[in-house]
């Protein structure tokens, strides 16, 4: 099993808890992000559309 097989099984099960880190992350990183503020949330919805791809476990 290789290590993105091994992430996809841990993700699967637990899609929206982790959606809601990849939040948390983005919204701690605005604070300091300044005029990149859009850059952040926009990298936030690529990352919650990959997880929502991941296969349930």
């Amino acid at each position: 099993m290789g290590l993105f097989d091994s992430i996809k099984s841990k993700l699967g099960g637990n899609k929206t808890q982790v959606k809601q880190g990849i939040d948390k992350a983005a919204d701690a990183i605005d604070d300091k992000a300044g005029d990149h503020a859009d850059k952040v949330q926009q990298a936030a919805d690529v990352a919650k559309d990959a997880v929502d791809k991941l296969p349930e476990a």
